[in-house]
């Protein structure tokens, strides 16, 4: 009887030991790219299925924006968008690996990039929180005009029924349980010019409209994701405006819903504000991007914030999420050394791309964990 009980303690410690594996040390171990074209999807699969996969990824995030045949909207999309036919072989690729498909569209802010107006407020401008600034006139950033990406007005009465409509779509083609709406880097939001929004509190206004888009997912059944950056104190913490918010935001984190993930992306420095979201009570996950080194050092702090601390806030610290934000076939391009009938031209040699070397880094550093169980 003294052996059988012996026999059953040992089996007891192994599965304790079994409960500290991959899951436990890390629940979310995801990847943030661009959609890949429609012309680039078997080359996408093939890292889904070769990469991703193998280094056990289990929430892969697309940027999708208007890469997509909307039906609903279909002067939005983009030129030759990915079919619901690309959306169904990737969406069959990350089931077959057991790997969380989220699809992206940037929400709010992100809605031009330079001289480019994006599709949303390109069809229908009376959405833009700030018309008086011109996209064509954009340079570099500063400008004298003040302009980095257009935001859209989050208190105009038809915008989130346009909106909606696509957020809609485009999780039901993905067969997703979550979405992902952006958020970052929003610049213009309460501006003097617009007519509802003047002289509104800007935490407000933000709170308000991931409040808006939270609410609408979660009566569907789905999860909200957004990046973190708007809901940091700038200032306080030395982030800066562009990690971190410098107009006001950044006390929206006390008034939004608690069941958000918030994707905390600092890409100069292994940065510790994961903890501060989870003390506020809010699930969060790390997320780095083009230094190797910082990027693994980004996944080792959040293996160390889960073990050394109280069973709730542990909770709450979910894992990492590694981002890219060259085009999908560019960096698969760069990561399989692919470069097709392009070599280079002997007067501008290729320069290293150490976002590729990062991902390598990061996708290693997640196998080592599974091989460790």
């Amino acid at each position: 009887m003294r052996r059988y009980f012996t026999f059953l303690l040992l089996v007891s410690i192994c599965f304790m030991a079994k409960a500290g594996n991959i899951d436990d040390k890390l629940p979310i171990r995801g990847f943030a790219i661009e959609a890949p074209s429609h012309r680039g999807v078997d080359q996408f699969l093939r890292f889904i299925n070769q990469d991703l996969a193998p280094a056990k990824v289990n929430l892969l995030i697309l940027r999708v924006d208007w890469n997509f045949a909307y039906k609903t909207h279909p002067e939005l999309s983009d030129e030759n968008p990915l079919t619901q036919d690309d959306v169904d072989k990737l969406v069959a690729a990350c089931k077959e690996h057991g790997i969380r498909l989220v699809p992206q569209v940037n929400l709010l802010g992100h809605q031009s990039w330079a001289k480019q107006t994006h599709a949303l407020l390109r069809e229908y401008p009376q959405f833009d929180e700030t018309p008086s600034i011109k996209t064509e006139d954009y340079t570099k950033w500063p400008n004298p005009y003040g302009l980095y990406c257009k935001s859209y007005c989050p208190l105009h009465p038809d915008v989130h029924k346009v909106v909606f409509d696509v957020v809609d779509e485009i999780c039901d083609a993905f067969q997703a349980d979550a979405f992902h709406a952006g958020m970052d880097e929003v610049f213009y939001i309460g501006m003097d010019e617009c007519p509802r929004c003047h002289g509104k509190d800007r935490s407000e206004l933000f709170a308000g409209e991931v409040t808006t888009i939270h609410d609408h997912l979660a009566s569907k059944g789905r999860e909200l994701m957004i990046w973190g950056d708007r809901l940091l104190d700038g200032r306080t913490t030395g982030l800066g405006e562009w990690e971190a918010s410098y107009n006001d935001t950044w006390r929206a984190i006390d008034m939004i819903p608690k069941d958000i993930l918030i994707c905390d992306w600092h890409y100069e420095r292994a940065d510790l504000s994961a903890v501060y979201f989870a003390m506020k009570g809010l699930p969060v996950a790390t997320c780095g991007y083009r230094d190797p080194d910082l990027s693994v050092q980004q996944v080792k702090d959040m293996i160390q914030f889960r073990s050394q601390t109280t069973r709730e806030t542990k909770g709450y610290l979910r894992g990492y999420i590694h981002t890219i934000w060259s085009s999908a076939g560019g960096f698969l391009r760069g990561y399989y050394g692919d470069y097709g009938n392009r070599p280079p031209r002997p007067d501008q040699p290729r320069r290293p791309d150490t976002s590729i070397q990062s991902a390598k880094s990061v996708l290693t550093f997640f196998k080592q964990l599974a091989e460790e169980e």
